[in-house]
């Protein structure tokens, strides 16, 4: 049984690897070799998938929309060439400007995939999610032949996953009746919570929520709208669609068990009273995420994150891992005293847990050998 359990963990190990190096090699525009992890990632954990076309919707995104300080810097310096070229012949001002924009280009590293056109995609962080999308779409026309071309590879990825759903019958390997799909929508808020107190000194902080409440303040009365909206989603997410996995209730071996007999379950009223921290967890990670990346990035997050978790019927913190590292990538903590008390967190947590897993086995009555508690 430990072995299997040891298995298990070094599934999502890889599994967050090759997703992380596949985001990575996207982020570097090396798109064939991004898809090839893709499919990796896809043979080591299925639900991958999601996370394969998240990556080439971020492809998308830093593809036509242009970063509002390179359009900047690209203003600045045609400002900065015409000026210069007042002083010179016409000759001289076709040849330098030529060589001086041959060179800022080369400097950016930028080419007709990531820059087709500064001042058709050019938005910036204060623009709206339905610009955004605007823009997109624009740029996506504009450029249809070339992000074809440039992203056909994640392409021939998913249309091989769906050959294969089609040959095995399902996106599952093994037991397929144990991992069914339902609409879990309780462990998208699980997650939400569990993330924010994993970087609890940012999203714990009174600095936090009272940034929290003066951007809902200046934004009032749509802010308040939003939070009305999300929390009587989570209530009714909450009273339909919380579901009890058998797994859940009958293996004593993992901290979703106990957190579910003694926190989620121990009254009927509890799991509304905790939707308010649901609520002010998502705001505080998408405002985070907001922070250093575009509404249409991290709307892409929370989707494939819900595309992820809401199908599983099980609650297990092992399913959070990959969404929690783009989170933690993109939250851009500066701090090192955050850094210290987060790492000081998990160091207590993880030695508690090995203490419990060496020193502390225990038997089933109806199960014979020993078993160890871990993650």
């Amino acid at each position: 049984m430990v072995f299997w359990q040891y298995y298990a963990v070094f599934l999502y190990v890889a599994s967050l690897t090759a997703v992380l190096a596949m985001y990575l090699a996207c982020l570097k525009k090396s798109y064939w070799l991004s898809a090839v992890l893709g499919a990796l990632a896809v043979v080591i954990r299925q639900t991958n998938i999601v996370w394969m076309l998240f990556v080439a919707c971020t492809g998308v995104i830093n593809i036509t929309l242009v970063r509002p300080r390179d359009n900047v810097e690209v203003n600045d310096t045609n400002t900065a060439i015409r000026k210069s070229n007042r002083s010179t012949s016409n000759d001289d001002v076709t040849s330098g400007s030529n060589l001086r924009q041959r060179k800022f280009s080369n400097s950016l590293g930028t080419d007709k995939h990531s820059m087709p056109s500064a001042s058709l995609v050019s938005t910036n962080h204060s623009s709206g999610l339905l610009d955004e999308v605007k823009v997109i779409f624009l740029a996506l026309w504009h450029m249809k032949w070339e992000l074809l071309v440039s992203f056909s590879p994640f392409l021939m990825v998913f249309v091989a996953f769906l050959a294969f759903i089609r040959w095995n019958g399902s996106v599952v390997l093994g037991a397929k009746e144990a991992h069914t799909v339902s609409p879990h929508f309780a462990q998208i808020m699980y997650f939400g919570l569990v993330s924010a107190l994993a970087v609890a000194p940012l999203h714990c902080s009174k600095g936090q929520v009272v940034d929290l409440f003066r951007s809902f303040w200046k934004r009032r009365p749509i802010s308040f709208f939003q939070v009305f909206v999300a929390v009587i989603a989570g209530v009714f997410s909450v009273h339909f669609f919380s579901l009890v996995h058998p797994y859940l209730i009958a293996d004593n071996r993992h901290y979703p068990f106990y957190l579910w007999r003694k926190v989620i379950n121990a009254h009927w009223s509890m799991k509304y009273l905790l939707v308010p921290l649901y609520v002010y967890s998502w705001f505080s990670i998408f405002s985070t995420l907001g922070k250093v990346q575009r509404k249409i990035w991290v709307l892409a997050f929370f989707l494939a994150t819900a595309a992820v978790l809401v199908p599983a019927p099980l609650i297990e913190f092992r399913y959070y891992t990959i969404p929690f590292y783009f989170i933690i990538l993109h939250s851009h903590i500066n701090d090192y005293q955050s850094w210290l008390l987060m790492g000081l967190l998990y160091l207590a947590i993880n030695v508690f847990t090995m203490m419990i897993f060496l020193f502390r086995p225990f038997h089933w009555d109806h199960e014979p050998g020993i078993q160890r508690f871990i993650w």
